[in-house]
């Protein structure tokens, strides 16, 4: 009788659904099952009903997700109606034990005094030209290590190699220290390992109803977790107490011209204002805010480029067209007399590169607008941060009539944005720079319909320095090489904060 019973009140919830769009609910669980089957393609699971209904509700056992991709309905929640959306007290749960109480993982005051503190330093001059140097350093070590591989005719992981790059990157420009994980060697990093491990684990939080249960017990993925956290806590830390020794010892000696310019020591000096409150704890969370800002991203969209450029060899020959005119431009600007190229003389092939990455600053970088709207364009479809979650605090109205309940979760879903015909008409799916340019000048979007720097108060602050390794790294390779897919090498990506590509992107290289 009790099974009867049952039977029938799944069948008439399943019945009442029958006319319903998006994805089908059971009783108590919510749609959890289906969104667990499709776990591991779910920003295309999120397409398939996006594409069909500008917003997508998504029962779940402890919460509801409503996933939106409406530039009206990401406009109100990013910005009309920004308060009643914050991270929430769900998502920062599931993300404190890596971000703490970082810029991406708080809300209120404390985010609006990191934010203050940190638009001040993003727009320092220092810092560009710090980092400008900085990006041209690594961009041009990762050159030497394709450099030996096309001569030795080696395969290599181009995302692995731009990892390391962006790591040691943002570790040079966040902490002022070389980590040293783009040496020709490749040593492993247990930092590095550790943090793509966290970042897989908090992610995989979203769909476990069981990981606090694990986190209790520290068994499984959250005994992992808690290891992972350890390495890199014992990493940042000493980072910490070493460079406040160092600025201890600078200003004992009156050598204030050898203070250092990396966002680390910006805060430590921040830190001794009488009115600020920053412990070691805040500083480990502020730069491991930056760091997973600025070393997957930048890592994973430089990926994605290079194999939209590979795979479209129009715009890889159209690229290498805008920047061989480029160099012989600048270096008639800068009266400079490009050395001999000669691609199978090692050392001249070596002298010429670094020639051509000296002729790339801050400045002449912005004069190369088909590169802009390469990366522009790959963010458009593979955009960094795939989906982004907010909480609920009052019951709200959306502005295509969704209605949200306070303690669920809104997410805009840049991803299947980039997706949408009714966003970017029936091209929307085609990779096309052209779609930037407008009589050759690049020609931005509406922040609410093209997300992947988010839009509104919580807009990318570091959007620029971004754009700046991206255009440097990029400059260099798509001028001197080709890049071909081992043949049968998978490419798809990997559920987690970041649209990392989860088999690598393996290759082999040619000089051009």
């Amino acid at each position: 009788m009790v099974l009867c019973m049952v039977l029938s009140w799944i069948f008439i919830h399943r019945w009442s659904q029958r006319n319903k769009k998006g994805p089908k609910t059971w009783p108590l669980v919510g749609a959890a099952i289906e969104q667990f089957t499709n776990y591991d393609r779910m920003h295309d699971w999120l397409v398939k009903y996006l594409s069909e209904s500008n917003s997508v509700v998504v029962p779940m056992p402890f919460t509801t997700y409503t996933y939106i991709a409406d530039p009206a309905n990401v406009e109100h929640v990013l910005k009309t109606n920004f308060a009643n959306y914050p991270k929430g007290e769900v998502y920062r749960s599931y993300m404190e034990v890596l971000l703490g109480d970082g810029i991406f993982n708080v809300d209120g005051e404390l985010w609006r005094k990191q934010r203050k503190t940190a638009s001040f330093e993003f727009a320092s001059k220092n810092l560009r030209d710090f980092s400008t140097v900085v990006f041209r350093d690594y961009s041009l070590k990762l050159h030497s290590i394709l450099s030996r591989a096309s001569f030795q005719g080696q395969q290599v992981d181009m995302q692995e190699l731009l990892m390391r790059m962006t790591l040691d990157s943002i570790c040079k420009v966040g902490f002022g220290v070389e980590i040293g994980t783009l040496a020709p060697n490749l040593p492993d990093n247990h930092f590095a390992k550790a943090f793509d491990t966290a970042n897989i684990i908090v992610t995989l939080r979203f769909i476990d109803p069981l990981w606090r249960i694990k986190r209790y017990l520290n068994v499984g993925s959250e005994a992992l977790l808690d290891k992972s956290i350890k390495t890199i806590d014992d990493f940042t830390y000493s980072v910490i107490r070493r460079r406040k020794a160092e600025i201890k010892e600078t200003q004992q000696s009156s050598e204030n011209n050898k203070m250092k310019h990396d966002l680390l020591s910006r805060f430590i000096e921040l830190g001794k204002d009488s009115e600020s409150d920053l412990t070691d704890k805040s500083l480990r969370d502020v730069v491991l805010n930056f760091v997973i800002a600025g070393r997957d991203t930048t890592a994973t969209t430089l990926s994605w480029a290079i194999y939209m450029v590979m795979t479209h060899p129009h715009v890889a020959e159209k690229l290498y067209s805008e920047l061989k005119t480029f160099e012989e431009d600048q270096a008639r600007e800068e009266k400079v007399s490009l050395l001999p190229y000669d691609t199978e003389n090692l050392e001249l092939f070596n002298r010429r590169v670094a020639q051509f990455a000296g002729l790339l600053s801050y400045d002449s970088l912005g004069k190369l607008y088909y590169l802009h709207a390469v990366i522009t364009e790959t963010l458009r479809l593979y955009p960094a941060v795939p989906q982004d979650p907010k909480g609920i605090l009052e019951d709200d109205v959306l502005p295509d009539g969704t209605k949200v309940k306070a303690g669920g979760m809104v997410t805009y879903v840049p991803y299947s944005m980039g997706r949408m015909e009714y966003n970017w008409g029936p091209d929307a799916a085609s990779f096309k720079p052209e779609r930037w340019l407008k009589e050759g000048f690049f020609q931005n979007a509406s922040p609410f319909k093209f997300t992947a720097f988010q839009a509104g108060p919580r807009i990318c602050l570091g959007k620029d320095s971004a754009y700046l390794q991206m255009k440097m790294a990029l400059a260099i390779l798509c001028r001197f090489y080709t890049f071909t897919l081992v043949p049968g090498h998978p490419v798809q990506y990997r559920m987690m904060t970041i649209l990392s590509m989860a088999h690598g992107l393996k290759l082999t290289i040619a000089r051009r």
